[in-house]
């Protein structure tokens, strides 16, 4: 019995991925904690809120600046790596309209500053200064996410993981001394500082990888994969637009209707769970994204799935519930006690973020297998239903109301997946997917 564990755990390539990942993501988890506990003492609720929307933008900004294409450039190369002309073509393709992209969306953030500063910030929260620092690292994020999908589709995961973990120390070291000096406003800084120290060390860590970039040239873009590409775009840009204008509008709700703590709160609670799911989103990336990529029969993907589902999820579930049970204890350790009525928060989110992990194992085959149509359709449902349900439970229960909505929107996405991959999963396995 012994042998045959010890077998399992040094044998399963994805335990392997999953434990250098996970020192990743306690160093992340630790540099979280670190400054949770100064944006309690320095900023509060209300400043949490604001970080919240500033966030949202960001993301949106950074998808429209690399066209949505890390997972394309990651499935690409993973196929491509032993076709010299190919790869050539298709990193020239992506690198090129990129870079046209995050210059222009650089350009539309920078003069048009004021009218996103009021509608993430109010009017009467001026943070021009910040909108335009966001502009300028936007074409820096643009070539990193670039540099990092290229690494990750040649499976250069001890790489992706180091740089990580530096940028992690280095940034919260930034983090801390900014908060410490200027507060919200030295939050919002940091939050760009440390994109512009994880571009850095990305691209001082090139190394043998660089080979691979001396292949881009102009003459070698190919619109034969800007059709291959497009693919990747359209659903990037689509989860990059929606979710995060809901997610602001919904918060801002919670600030119309409950106040600027109520929706720090739950800001505070979706910290906390941005930390643990680290463990499984990060690996869903590194690992799941170039396996589905590569696997061509229903019965490999079935295996992958049950394989995830067996070693992953287990320990995952056991971690969730032992957050539940010290939710006041972490509450109080990551802010402070003026922060204990977010606990009330941790059942339906724990619940939500549970379903949300076997979804998201699901929801990569759309972006393995280029399924825009499913996807779109698929994700339109779950953000609409989130939208609805959200406002309903808020208007029902109050701020719990805003995590049961994430429970249920998650559970019926969930659900529709099941429905969509009903054949590869439980159906008589056929030679192609």
């Amino acid at each position: 019995m012994k042998q045959r564990l010890t077998h399992f755990f040094v044998n399963n390539p994805l335990l392997k991925v999953a434990s250098l990942n996970s020192v990743s993501v306690v160093l992340r988890i630790l540099s979280g904690l670190i400054t949770s506990k100064l944006l309690a003492i320095f900023v509060g609720p209300s400043g949490m809120a604001y970080i919240g929307n500033l966030h949202d933008i960001i993301n949106s900004g950074k998808a429209f600046s690399t066209l949505g294409l890390g997972n394309g450039i990651v499935k690409y190369v993973a196929e491509l790596k032993d076709n010299t002309i190919e790869l050539s073509k298709s990193l020239s393709t992506v690198f090129y309209f990129i870079s046209g992209a995050a210059l222009l969306m650089a350009f539309y953030v920078f003069f048009n500053a004021q009218a996103i500063n009021d509608a993430v910030f109010t009017r009467t929260n001026n943070y021009v200064y910040i909108i335009k620092l966001l502009a300028l690292i936007l074409p820096l994020f643009a070539l990193k996410t670039f540099v990092f999908s290229v690494m990750n589709g040649l499976s250069k995961f001890k790489r992706i993981l180091r740089i990580t973990i530096i940028s992690q120390i280095i940034g919260v070291i930034l983090s801390a001394f900014l908060i410490w000096k200027m507060e919200l406003k030295g939050a919002l800084i940091a939050i760009l500082v440390i994109e512009i120290v994880l571009f850095i060390i990305t691209m001082l860590s090139l190394s043998d990888v660089w080979r691979y970039f001396k292949l881009i040239a102009f003459h070698h873009i190919s619109f034969k994969h800007v059709k291959n590409l497009g693919a990747f775009t359209i659903m990037a840009l689509f989860s990059a637009t929606v979710l995060p204008m809901v997610t602001l509008y919904i918060r801002n709700y919670l600030i119309e209707g409950y106040g600027d703590d109520m929706a720090g709160f739950w800001v505070a609670m979706q910290r906390i769970s941005s930390y643990y799911l680290m463990f499984a989103t990060s690996l869903i990336t590194l690992y799941i994204l170039p396996k589905f990529s590569g696997i061509h029969t229903d019965g490999g993907f079935r295996k992958e799935v049950i394989g995830f589902y067996k070693t992953i999820v287990p320990l995952f579930f056991c971690g969730l519930v032992l957050i539940y049970v010290l939710r006041k204890w972490i509450v109080t350790i990551i802010f402070d006690e003026g922060f204990l009525p977010m606990s009330d928060l941790f059942l339906w989110q724990l619940l939500g973020d549970f379903i949300k992990v076997l979804s998201l194992v699901l929801s990569y085959q759309f972006l393995a297998k280029k399924m825009v149509k499913h996807y779109i359709a698929v994700e339109l449902l779950a953000i609409v239903t989130l939208f609805l349900t959200s406002i309903f439970f808020i208007d029902t229960y109050g701020l719990v109301g805003v995590v049961k909505a994430h429970f249920v929107s998650y559970l019926i996405h969930f659900t529709i997946l099941l429905f969509v991959f009903r054949k590869p999963l439980f159906g008589k396995l056929t030679n192609s997917i």
